[in-house]
């Protein structure tokens, strides 16, 4: 057995390793220090009006929703920003794509969204 001391992302962890002679394969048991419990960010039923606009607004890419910017029954004009999508550690402004009432916020502030998701809609 070889102990080694791993650092990954400022955590660091004990790790005993087996060494296996030529040609064997199989699993050890490795001993970690417990990782740190993940925070879990509260996840409210998402803020619509009941009602869906016209002209929807969608995730262009996969992220997570830092903030939103605007509210139901706003008036917005185009490119006004209406929330602020977090990908690939970039915020990103997403804009009504033309003048209107916000009808819907159909995601809540710290959700993860995928490629197309409806965001918004307005009307």
């Amino acid at each position: 057995m070889k102990n080694y001391r791993i650092t990954v992302n400022g955590n660091v962890y004990d790790v005993e390793v087996e060494e296996l002679g030529e040609g064997a394969v199989a699993a050890a048991p490795v001993k970690a220090a417990p990782a740190a419990p993940k925070k879990e960010a509260k996840k409210a039923a998402p803020v619509s009006s009941g009602t869906e606009g016209a002209v929807k607004v969608n995730a262009p890419m996969p992220g997570k929703i830092l903030a939103v910017k605007a509210g139901v029954g706003q008036s917005v004009k185009k490119g006004e920003v209406i929330m602020i999508l977090e990908a690939m550690k970039m915020e990103n402004e997403i804009v009504a794509p033309n003048d209107g009432t916000v009808a819907s916020i159909n995601v809540n502030e710290g959700a993860s969204v995928e490629a197309g998701t409806m965001l918004a809609t307005l009307n």
